[in-house]
């Protein structure tokens, strides 16, 4: 309370009721009813009292502005601490999806490359008319091993089988279109 104050200070400095009353133009009745909390001095008297008891009017009136401005600054720093862990956690979780899209987008690209590659290169089956020596011959491959040729000869057959790949048509195609040219004989 304000009256404790100047009583407290009055007698820090070492003065009678009178001796303050004198400095602060009011009379020692004055005096004591502050001391005793019956009145309160007026601004023009606080700040008297304030010089003539070497203290600021808010350390008189109990007005802790450095308690005031360690409660803020201790909320402010609280306040930044919990903004930090929040910015922490959002730029982990963002970090999280970033990866998880760069990874959704390479196995994604890797199945659509593969599926191409499949349906691009990949026959399941194929029938050729080829001709040699003015005779036709049908040949027939299937990606389940399945290799035809009714009316080639034994030799014709085993020198075909060595040049197909059935796990490959396309390229087996080709070798044979290639064996038949090599032969004189053409592929349609």
């Amino acid at each position: 309370m304000l009256g404790e104050k100047i009583l407290k200070l009055r007698k820090k400095q070492g003065l009678s009721q009178e001796q303050l009353g004198e400095q602060v133009n009011v009379t020692r009745q004055t005096i004591s009813n502050w001391e005793l909390n019956e009145t309160t001095p007026n601004p023009e008297q606080l700040k008297l009292l304030s010089k003539v008891l070497d203290v600021s009017i808010d350390e008189l009136l109990d007005n802790e502005r450095k308690e005031v401005l360690m409660n803020k600054v201790s909320n402010t720093e609280r306040l930044a601490g919990i903004i930090i862990k929040l910015l922490k956690v959002f730029g982990v979780i963002f970090i999280i999806y970033i990866i998880f899209i760069v990874i959704a987008m390479i196995v994604f690209s890797s199945f659509r490359t593969k599926d191409k590659v499949d349906v691009d290169n990949v026959l399941s089956s194929a029938t050729m008319i080829c001709t040699l020596n003015n005779e036709q011959y049908q040949i027939e491959l299937g990606i389940d091993n399945y290799f035809n040729c009714d009316n080639c000869s034994s030799q014709m057959k085993k020198e075909l089988k060595d040049i197909v790949d059935l796990n490959n048509l396309k390229d087996s195609v080709n070798n044979i279109e290639e064996y038949f040219t090599n032969n004189n004989g053409s592929c349609d």
